[in-house]
């Protein structure tokens, strides 16, 4: 029952944009990161899907810039709106995330 990738798939868009939140970056760079933090099964085509649908919901815009190794880079920023909708996502998954180590911890641990 516990798949990974179902499990992250609604939790993703908010890594995205608190990546992007940090430092203007370009999606190769996204899914280092990504990987550096633990996100070992996400690959680059799963996150540009994501961008775009971040960038058509306003919450990140982005630039092309020139590339010191090849082709321009397109380099994404948050906007106003993703800022507020990071602050909602990290919110949301604090309730999320407090109510589920309450309910292990209420229930005790032992099927884990």
């Amino acid at each position: 029952m516990a798949d990974r990738s179902q499990f992250l798939r609604g939790t993703l868009e908010g890594c995205l944009l608190k990546i992007i939140e940090t430092d203007e970056t370009y999606g190769y760079e996204i899914a280092t990161k990504l990987k550096s933090y633990g996100f070992q099964d996400i690959s680059e085509g799963t996150i540009y899907p994501l961008l775009l649908r971040l960038e058509k919901n306003g919450f990140i815009e982005s630039i092309k810039r020139a590339s010191p190794q090849g082709p321009q880079r397109k380099y994404y920023y948050l906007t106003e709106a993703g800022e507020t909708e990071l602050s909602d996502f990290y919110g949301l998954w604090s309730e999320i995330r407090n109510s589920i180590d309450r309910l292990f911890r209420e229930e005790g641990s032992d099927n884990v």
